[in-house]
């Protein structure tokens, strides 16, 4: 003969399983509220013991679910608060879609988010840095949309475009320095010369007779 009890209540909660909503709805209708409340405890430990992933989730959420499979019929003194039914199940509202269409859909719709925020920024070198990070962005996406017929040029063209005029930066120093390569740094400190001389005179007292006299230096006589 079926057990008609076992088959009484469809699974709420999938991830505890029959058993365990069995016993949520078992410790609900316990009279004694100091019992019911005790058994409500240990049925928590016994879900963390079954499902040793669950260790690490919030308690609450374990309450919260074992609540949910009584039917909201639970009433203990648990260290939580009863979850509202209507918040559970209430539906999320709809996320409105970005309004506007976006000038250059290859780059996107974050690109003139970026320069928005570019155009706010008053520091110069600060703004000249957000400027470089930009371009190398753009051109990475430009070059996965067109790679025959690219210049630094139009990136420049393009970003003056989306900050209608605000944003500025020398095409002949994009093109030397390489500002628009993804594997450029962004501090782009050169050295000084008194960094460049000091260097050059380390590479000859500390590499330069070594590589001259096959890695050893001559001994005085």
């Amino acid at each position: 003969m079926e057990n008609t009890e076992t088959n009484k209540h469809s699974v709420i909660l999938k991830e505890y399983g029959k058993n365990i909503q069995r016993l949520a709805i078992h410790i609900a209708g316990i009279e004694d509220r100091d019992k019911r409340t005790q058994s409500a405890f240990t049925l928590v430990e016994l879900v963390k013991q079954l499902n040793p992933q669950m260790k690490s989730e919030n308690d609450q959420k374990i309450w919260d679910d074992i609540h949910i499979m009584s039917g909201f019929t639970l009433d203990v003194d648990g260290p939580y608060p009863k979850p509202e039914k209507d918040l559970l199940f209430k539906k999320p509202k709809i996320v409105g879609y970005p309004k506007g269409e976006v000038k250059f859909k290859h780059y996107g719709r974050n690109i003139e988010k970026l320069i928005e925020k570019a155009v706010e920024i008053e520091d110069d070198e600060e703004q000249e840095a957000a400027i470089i990070y930009i371009g190398q962005l753009m051109r990475s996406f430009h070059s996965t949309w067109n790679r025959d017929n690219f210049d630094d040029a139009i990136i420049i063209d393009d970003i003056k475009t989306l900050s209608k005029g605000k944003l500025h930066i020398d095409l002949d120093k994009v093109r030397e320095m390489g500002l628009f390569e993804t594997n450029t740094r962004r501090d782009f400190k050169l050295p000084s010369e008194s960094e460049s001389s000091s260097s050059v005179t380390r590479k000859k007292f500390n590499g330069g007779d070594r590589r001259r006299n096959g890695g050893h230096s001559k001994k005085r006589r």
